[in-house]
C-alpha cells in the first residue's frame, strides 16, 4: 500500500518515537523510506547560518542510523534538506512531492495551543502544505518496539 514513505525527523526523541511506525508501514508493503531531515537557514550579515548550533551532530546521528537501517536490510535513504527563512514543514512536503511520498510519518511534542503558536508546529503546518497524507504520532502515542540493531 505504502511505496514511498517519508520519516520527516529533526532528530528530536519525539521524532524517534514515530520511527518503529513508519518502519512497519515500510516492511509491510516492502516500499522505500526516506528519512528527511530540514535545516531551517537564518539570514545573516554575512550569509546563512543553521537554525540550531548542534545540527552537524544531527546529521552525523541521522547518518549512522540510516546506514543501520540499510545494514538491516530497509531500503532507506537520508534526504538532508534546507532553505533560507523557509520553513521545516515547506521543505519536507516539497521533499515529499520530489519523492512520490505516499505518506510523511512525523512525531508531535503535545504543546498545548498557546505554546503551539509561539514555537510553532511542523506536523500542524505539514496537515496544510503537505501533498500526502500525515500520520502523526502524539507523544503518548503507544508505538511499535524498534529492533535493537536500528536504536
Amino acid at each position: 500500500m505504502f511505496e514511498n514513505v517519508i520519516w520527516a525527523t529533526d532528530g528530536s526523541e519525539c521524532a524517534e518515537r514515530a520511527l518503529p511506525v513508519a518502519l512497519e508501514l515500510v516492511r509491510d508493503g516492502h516500499g522505500k523510506l526516506f528519512v528527511v531531515h530540514a535545516d531551517e537557514i537564518v539570514a545573516g550579515r554575512f550569509g546563512g547560518y543553521s537554525a540550531y548550533a548542534d545540527e552537524e551532530d544531527v546529521r552525523e546521528q541521522l547518518r549512522a542510523k540510516v546506514a543501520a537501517l540499510v545494514e538491516d536490510g530497509v531500503d532507506a535513504e537520508l534526504h538532508l534538506v534546507s532553505g533560507l527563512q523557509r520553513e521545516p514543514a515547506d521543505l519536507i512536503a516539497g521533499e515529499a512531492l520530489k519523492r512520490g511520498a505516499d505518506v510523511i510519518v512525523v512525531g508531535t511534542r503535545g504543546h498545548g495551543r498557546a505554546a503551539g503558536m509561539l514555537l510553532g508546529s511542523v506536523a500542524q503546518r505539514l496537515l496544510h502544505v503537505s501533498p500526502c497524507p500525515i500520520l502523526a504520532l502524539p507523544i503518548r502515542a503507544q508505538v511499535p518496539a524498534e529492533p535493537a540493531s536500528t536504536r
